[in-house]
Formats: structure tokens, C-alpha cells, sequence
């Protein structure tokens, strides 16, 4: 199985990437070379996450040439509006120490002030023209907002990230991706949110059915979610920063799942979401400041 997709502009990028979220900075560097000596070449963070400077870190001390890792970052809300969306490229591309980033994304969508976001976007579309950046996206975009985007938007979204794996799939949002030729990317793709959010709904990594077919495949339940994504299109960004954890999540090419194993995950949807509802999202409750340096 090829371990590349095409974006909708061109763009190839690794289908399987190595996440940041909640990575303190002190163990962000070494996880960082790990998983590009391990053989990763797609790292996302985000500006949000405080940890960009020492991701840039990481991928220098891998020894990879920096041309052979693609680098995604994201833009905070407080940082959406024109000018200050092409400020906060100068910040993150600083503290990635890159001339130029392969997939910048706003990280959520901000319904309180959507003319904000639609020049944060506005921006993006410029960084792209001017090739600072190599493809543009969205994460957290339910199917309104996406409507909303491209009522004014020249370039649709390359991705959006959002929340999927087994217990939570968001079909409405999967067939709105589709629909506009947006690739969707998976962020807490082996259900990594059930847990540390209250409200039950058990591990992903002791279900019956996943745990059943990992048996079958001799693999672990994460590699047999992790090829459930990959099988299903789409991109997947699992995080650790244990060794072990790293290799294992990387190592799901060399089998694959059967239809009837693929629809067996596919039913196991809860539809419950653990996180802030994308629609809540106010500068109010959520907004950071995201320093210069």
C-alpha cells in the first residue's frame, strides 16, 4: 500500500504522521527524532501546542534532510485575521526554523466571529501564492463551516483534521470532506480521547471486535485501527512519546484488513463527541495568546 496521498493541489504528503498534542516541549525533541529515525516522514503540530520550536529541534537532530519531512503546523484563533494570520506563518515558521511550511491549517473554526476566520483564511490563500506554504487546510470544520468557507474562499481546503477513530467517526463531516475533494486527517485516531475526558465510553484498545481482528492479523489494536484509517483513505496522525509505542504505530504496512473487518470497525461508531463542540469555540473560553518567540 502506497504510504502517500495526493492532495487536492498536487501535494503529496505522508499518510501516516507523527503528532505533538500534549507533548510537553521537554520531551518533544527526542520524540521527535525517534519517530524520524523510525522512518516517519510527516510531523504536525501546532502553534497552540507550545512545542514548535522544539519540534524544528527534533528534525534537525534526526539527521533527515529537511526537504524529506513534511511539516504541518496550525494557527491559533487569536491569531485569525489577515495580517495577523501572515504574522503567525512568521512565528511558526521561526521557531520551526523553516523558510517555508508544507501544510499550514487554522486549527478551528471561530463561529463567533467568521469574518475572522475567513481572513485568517484569506491569508492562508496568500502564503500559498506566494509559496511559503506548499497546501492550506482546516481542522475541527463541521460541514456548515466548510460551507461557510468557500461561499468566499478561492482554494479549497488540501485537509481537514478532525476527530475520528472507532467510537467516533463523524460520518456528516467524512461525506462533506468528500464532497469538496478535502482529504480528512484523523487526529486522537486510536481513540486516544476516551481516556482523559469524563464520560465513559470505555478504550478502544480493549474492544472486542478491534482486539478480535488484531488477534487474527497477529498486530496490536492500534496498528489494526491505525490500518483501518489508512485503508479507509484517509490520514492519520497517532502521537506517543514512548519508543516502543512509536515503532509499533508506524509498522501497518504490511497487512490488511479484509472488507469484512473494515465494515466490522466502521459499526463500532458511538457518536459521542468528548471534546469542546467545534461550534462553542469562543475567543472568550478558548483564546490564547501565542508568544513571539
Amino acid at each position: 500500500m502506497d504510504m502517500t496521498l495526493t492532495l487536492n493541489n498536487g501535494v503529496e504528503m505522508p499518510s501516516l504522521g507523527f503528532g505533538v498534542f500534549q507533548t510537553p516541549p521537554a520531551e518533544t525533541v527526542e520524540a521527535v527524532e525517534t519517530a524520524l529515525r523510525t522512518g516517519y516522514r510527516h510531523i504536525d503540530t501546532a502553534a497552540a501546542y507550545g512545542n514548535e520550536r522544539e519540534v524544528g529541534e527534533g528534525i534537525r537532530r534526526s539527521g533527515v534532510d529537511r526537504d524529506e519531512v513534511f511539516v504541518e503546523t496550525k494557527v491559533w484563533i487569536n491569531d485569525y485575521g489577515c495580517d495577523a494570520t501572515l504574522h503567525a506563518f512568521d512565528k511558526s515558521a521561526g521557531k520551526l526554523g523553516v523558510d517555508r511550511i508544507d501544510l499550514l491549517i487554522l486549527h478551528q473554526a471561530l463561529p463567533s466571529r467568521f469574518d475572522l476566520t475567513i481572513e485568517a483564511y484569506r491569508a492562508l490563500e496568500k502564503l500559498l501564492a506566494d509559496g511559503k506554504v506548499r497546501a492550506i487546510g482546516v481542522s475541527n470544520f463541521m460541514p456548515g463551516h466548510l460551507d461557510d468557507l468557500l461561499k468566499t474562499a478561492t482554494v479549497v481546503p488540501a485537509v481537514n483534521q478532525i476527530e475520528v477513530h472507532p467510537y467516533f467517526q463523524q460520518p456528516d463531516v467524512l461525506a462533506a470532506n468528500a464532497a469538496h475533494g478535502i482529504l480528512t486527517q484523523a487526529w486522537s485516531p486510536i481513540g486516544g480521547i476516551t481516556f482523559y475526558r469524563d464520560g465513559g465510553g470505555g478504550s478502544t484498545l480493549d474492544d472486542e471486535t478491534i482486539t478480535k481482528i488484531a488477534v487474527a492479523h497477529g498486530k496490536t489494536p492500534a496498528q489494526v485501527m491505525l490500518r483501518w484509517h489508512l485503508q479507509r483513505g484517509r490520514s492519520a496522525i497517532p502521537k506517543s512519546t514512548r519508543p516502543q509505542r512509536i515503532a509499533e504505530n508506524f509498522e501497518v504496512v504490511d497487512f490488511d484488513l479484509t472488507e469484512a473487518e473494515l465494515a466490522a470497525v466502521d459499526g463500532l461508531d458511538q457518536g459521542v463527541r468528548r471534546c469542546p463542540e467545534p461550534g462553542d469555540i469562543t475567543l472568550e473560553t478558548f483564546g490564547r495568546e501565542i508568544p513571539e518567540a
